[in-house]
């Protein structure tokens, strides 16, 4: 009988990278948030300016990941760069959430949409919860297949929603450009609160660059592939973005955008009629399969290595003697999501995410001035350093503390809520590692 293997498989090369960090960042938010946007700051200018300040955040982060990746090449990312520049408690409680709130909450929100748009494409007569469901279970059963073919999978996902927003935008280059129209007047709660309210779904739908790191341990040259993954990746997200933002402000108008929920639909059916709306549709079905893809393909890479350090359950770190992939970890993950799609809870539990998983980030970035510190002046050979640290990583673990509290005033309850699970995870951890 052949022994289990212990280490996962390299087959992954720096497109793969690029295309998880792009699938983990270009969810159905983007054919959404425009409008959200909008109603925050009715203006053309600050709705352009708030997608262009939430590209340049994400470019920050990249950079910063991309250094925090090439020290710390291991499966986990995130969970690993807190666990070496802080605490193993830290890093478990980001796993925690993870799995309770921030991958799995966000995992069930987007099947539950995959669910809702492939019925009303396919007229398919059946539960969204059962529809939801089915769509985590292939999406898992093609994962345990295999790194290289869930790779393979997400990076076709990825191409082909590339392709829809694509057509968005000639789309919207194509239809009449809406009249201008005055500017709206201050919003009464001030300007700077009015653009951090803004900031909010437009930071939520940049986030997912960091996750890439998760499978830094199946890249052939992670060293290398993985930065150069989360720079391409991040700079080609910020250009589909803006590009739709513009267009949609561009078609509709300040006012039009913030009036209507459906935004690319909009635009879509004013140059394309029906047909236009359906080829939409279609393209947010895609986008949302993509997105739950890349979930299964990287999540379940931090409980792996939460149970490789003992302070998980130890089954979760087993692997599959065909595959290498963590059967139990992608088992788990997708059947914490369809529990809460099924609960019908998830889109509660989503609006626990963003205050949560800034606090984490603003960790994460802060954890680059202890492993500089830890140089002790002396540079090591890294492919890729974060340019102009400290002022640049001081400036977005401000930002990321500025979207945190940004998210507490706008909502109080789920932001209260959200940190009360986070801190559930500290007697977990106690149980874990009670005795060690």
């Amino acid at each position: 009988m052949s022994e289990r293997p212990t280490a996962l498989a390299r087959r992954l090369g720096a497109f793969d990278a690029a295309m998880i960090v792009m699938g983990g960042m270009v969810g159905a938010g983007i054919f959404v948030n425009p409008a959200v946007v909008a109603r925050e700051v009715p203006d053309a200018t600050l709705t352009l300016l708030a997608w262009g300040a939430g590209g340049a955040l994400a470019l920050l982060g990249a950079f910063l990941y991309a250094e925090l990746a090439a020290r710390l090449p291991e499966a986990g990312g995130q969970y690993a760069y807190l666990r070496e520049a802080w605490h193993p408690l830290p890093a478990f409680l980001y796993g925690w959430t993870l799995l309770l709130v921030t991958g799995s909450g966000g995992q069930a929100v987007v099947a539950m949409t995959f669910a809702r748009y492939l019925q009303t494409l396919t007229g398919l007569a059946a539960p969204e919860g059962a529809v939801a469901v089915a769509t985590l279970l292939a999406v898992v059963g093609v994962n345990l297949l295999g790194v290289r073919t869930g790779g393979t999978v997400q990076s076709a996902l990825m191409v082909t929603k590339g392709a829809a927003i694509a057509l968005l935008v000639v789309a919207g280059l194509l239809a009449p450009a809406a009249a201008a129209a005055a500017p709206a007047p201050a919003d009464p709660r001030g300007l700077l609160a009015a653009f951090g309210a803004a900031l909010i779904p437009v930071v939520f739908a940049y986030g997912g660059f960091q996750n890439a790191g998760f499978a830094a341990e199946e890249l052939k040259n992670p060293r290398r592939d993985l930065p150069r993954g989360l720079l391409w990746g991040v700079s080609g997200v910020i250009l589909l973005y803006v590009s739709v933002s513009w267009v949609c402000v561009r078609v509709l108008g300040p006012a039009g955008l913030a009036a209507t929920g459906t935004p690319a639909s909009d635009v879509m059916t004013r140059t394309l009629s029906t047909a236009g709306g359906r080829l939409i549709a279609l393209g947010i079905a895609i986008s949302t399969l993509g997105f739950l893809s890349h979930g299964i393909l990287t999540l379940p890479r931090a409980y792996f290595a939460m149970a490789r350090d003992g302070v998980f359950f130890a089954k979760v770190a087993t692997l599959s003697p065909k595959t290498r992939v963590p059967a139990v970890a992608i088992l788990l993950q997708g059947g914490v999501a369809a529990a809460i799609a099924l609960s019908g809870k998830y889109e509660q539990i989503l609006g626990y995410v963003i205050s949560v998983d800034f606090v984490f980030f603003a960790l994460s970035g802060a954890a680059l001035f202890v492993f500089r510190r830890r140089d002790g002046g002396v540079a090591p050979n890294l492919p890729v350093r974060m340019p102009g640290h400290p002022l640049t990583t001081s400036l977005f673990v401000a930002t990321c503390l500025y979207v945190v509290g940004s998210t507490v005033v706008r909502y109080p309850v789920n932001s209260a809520i959200g940190l009360g699970i986070l801190l559930s995870g500290v007697p977990a951890y106690l149980l874990w590692t009670k005795g060690r």
